[in-house]
């Protein structure tokens, strides 16, 4: 088994990361097209002053989200929205589950009242991969749409971001931008196809978001595409497709909700997140916690501790399930410009590296660890080690799930919030810590190196995280009650 990275390499690690920047300031090129000396000495000017740019601090954030549509049956009008678009050749992606159910029903009925003509690409794996990806990718390249129309959870939105990108960008590989140092990083500069998102769950709130991710096999790690530009240009939030959600998909799903909702609000300020970027199109989609953020992560917080245990213990509350999907979109918008960190970054080991694990009411052909029940249970070991960087907050969520917070102390802060969220997932039967997914101690080591690269969320974690710190969070998590 491999041993622990050492703390050296993980330093060289975020020294490359911190060095990828491949813009033109950055790149290395000379200018060989500028002539003449005065050419010459503008271009070193240009060079200071964009290193100058680099050195600065953090002073800005961005607000990017998605147009959203909320109201029962507005999955009628998509194929209008098509229409109004010009669109002639639409692409629909979903995965088989729900091409049998009244969601792709709703929106092929209406591209058809429309008159749009469509190709419906029933592919998409849920937790996607590389190669899931790759095969949609190939599809979308081949089919040439003038328009995208995902139908589905946080895979089907995923999936179709992507297909958008590469069909934009034809001769791209996978790789290419995907999130740094497992991928080159490269930023969006060209205008995608219009995408529609229609969510079928109450989670990911991919319909507000700029990322897509996946499971890259031979690392044996999540990771993904980060960029405004993958946003779609609208997101229909129809309460009547998430009806068909079993118990446990409105479970995990909830639970995605509720850490997006926490770590959007405990994440790194933006200002501290590190420079300034040269060009603003180089600023991350994950910028950490700002004033706006934290409005819809604590509104969505709030919406989940009330909602989701009614969802998940009665499937005919409409009321409650209505609430989670506004909550999605809520903490989407959040996290979406806020980022998330370490909870989500340990997930993405997690789930990577399952390969026994099958959780209930999931239809699948392979070991599936869902996405939100990987998140949220380390997200008491999480708690007890940001804590100590804004216990008011802290305490603040804690409150928001329940506790009693009148006498506690802001030393005592992340025990308070641990101890809640811990009574959160027992009471929702969430599977008891890691060493349910088949994990052990001699699991670490590995989970450790496969979260290590995750530099896009470790980086918004509100305490200085390396192997030592990932591994006391994972053997805290591996029993929770």
């Amino acid at each position: 088994m491999p041993s622990r990275p050492s703390a050296a390499a993980v330093s060289n690690l975020m020294r490359m990361v911190g060095s990828s920047c491949s813009c033109p300031a950055h790149s290395g090129h000379s200018g060989a097209a500028l002539v003449g000396a005065a050419a010459h000495s503008h271009n070193h000017s240009h060079k200071r002053l964009a290193s100058a740019a680099m050195e600065r601090p953090e002073y800005a954030f961005e607000m990017a989200t998605s147009t959203v549509r909320v109201g029962a049956g507005a999955t009628q009008e998509v194929g209008m929205d098509l229409a109004n678009l010009k669109a002639k050749r639409v692409m629909v992606f979903t995965d088989r589950n729900i091409a049998k159910l009244h969601p792709l029903k709703a929106v092929s009925e209406s591209l058809e009242r429309a008159g749009i003509n469509f190709s419906v690409y029933k592919d998409v794996r849920v937790e996607p991969s590389d190669a899931s990806f790759q095969h949609a990718i190939d599809a979308a390249r081949a089919y040439a749409p003038d328009a995208i129309v995902a139908v589905g959870g946080g895979s089907t939105m995923d999936t179709a971001k992507a297909a958008n990108l590469f069909a934009v960008y034809r001769d791209a590989q996978l790789l290419d931008f995907v999130n740094a140092p497992l991928g080159k990083g490269k930023p969006i500069d060209r205008t995608l196809l219009p995408l529609i998102a229609v969510p079928t769950t109450a989670g990911t709130g991919s319909e507000c978001t700029g990322s897509a991710i996946f499971d890259l096999k031979d690392k044996k790690a999540k990771t993904g595409i980060s960029d405004r530009a993958l946003r779609p240009m609208l997101g229909i939030i129809d309460p009547l497709n998430t009806r068909s959600m079993p118990q446990q998909v409105r479970l995990a799903s909830g639970l995605d909700v509720l850490c997006h909702a926490v770590e959007s609000y405990t994440a790194i300020p933006y200002t501290r997140r590190g420079p300034a970027p040269a060009n603003p199109l180089l600023r991350p989609a994950y910028q950490g916690s700002n004033p706006i953020s934290d409005i819809w992560s604590s509104k969505a917080l709030r919406m989940v501790a009330e909602s989701l245990p009614r969802s998940v213990a009665n499937a005919d509350d409409r009321e409650a399930q209505d609430a989670m999907t506004l909550a999605a979109a809520y903490a989407g918008i959040g996290f979406g410009n806020g980022g998330v960190h370490l909870m989500h970054g340990c997930s993405y080991g997690i789930s990577g590296l399952n390969t026994s694990y099958n959780h209930p009411q999931y239809n699948t052909d392979h070991p599936l660890c869902p996405h939100g029940i990987s998140v949220a249970i380390t997200s008491p070991a999480v708690a007890e080690f940001t804590a100590a960087t804004s216990p008011d907050r802290h305490l603040e969520v804690a409150s928001i799930l329940g506790a009693d917070i009148t006498n506690a102390k802001r030393d005592d802060a992340g025990t308070v919030l641990a101890d809640a969220l811990r009574r959160f997932l027992f009471d929702l039967g969430v599977p008891d810590g890691i060493s349910a997914f088949g994990f052990t101690s001699a699991d670490i080591d590995p989970l450790v190196e496969s979260i290590l690269p995750q530099h896009r969320v470790l980086k918004l974690s509100p305490r200085q995280t390396g192997a030592e710190q990932i591994a006391g969070i994972l053997e805290r998590s591996l029993k929770n009650y």
